[in-house]
């Protein structure tokens, strides 16, 4: 009986495990088409300095449709950035301008705007912000593509490992030998008086 429940176990993990490998696989093909769906939709394309600041890896006018190209277009941004903040990022800037163009973080001393008289924002600064959002969802594209990939491999393991329970359990892996071999009693030997 024992064996026969452990038989029937394998059954049914074997049929559990195709099918969450079944399901997963296809949510990591879905996933993966959905990040490439809305990377092309995006319309976005590789500058013309793009292979050079990438090494090669995205060209020019290059379709960004893709997790790795995403990623890859995410550090031309980042180059560009600096290039225009001059190598400083959004910690190093202040947050307004000085009447005389400097950047600093204290109100009193910023340019006022003449409509508002409100201090004047660092539009450099402000450049961060976009650049960080922006090159974030790019980088969000690139690792949930890998996620993608990761449930397409986890999917594969776990169908694999149920058709191999299935194997097992159909193929009688637990049932005994019909035909029993009879027990030999053990032999004694007498030990010799002498």
């Amino acid at each position: 009986m024992t064996r026969k429940f452990f038989e029937y176990g394998g059954w049914i993990a074997g049929a559990v495990l195709v099918a969450f490998g079944i399901v997963a696989i296809a949510m990591g093909v879905n996933g993966r088409n959905e990040v490439r769906d809305a990377l092309a939709a995006q319309k976005i394309t590789a500058t013309p300095d793009a292979a050079e600041i990438t090494n090669g890896k995205l060209q020019t006018g290059e379709a960004i449709n893709t997790g790795a190209r995403a990623r890859e277009f995410a550090s031309v941004m980042e180059f560009h950035t600096l290039e225009a903040t001059g190598g400083a990022r959004y910690s190093e800037m202040g947050r307004y301008l000085t009447p005389t163009g400097k950047d600093t973080s204290d109100a009193a001393l910023a340019a006022k705007d003449p409509k508002t008289g409100r201090p004047v924002e660092n539009e450099l600064r402000n450049m961060w912000v976009t650049e960080t959002a922006l090159t974030t969802a790019l980088n969000m594209s690139f690792m949930a593509e890998q996620l993608s990939l990761f449930g397409i491999v986890t999917g594969v393991a776990l169908l694999l490992t149920g058709i191999g329970f299935l194997v097992l359990a159909i193929g009688g892996a637990l049932r005994t030998s019909e035909a029993k071999e009879p027990r030999v009693a053990p032999q004694h030997t007498a030990a010799a008086i002498g």
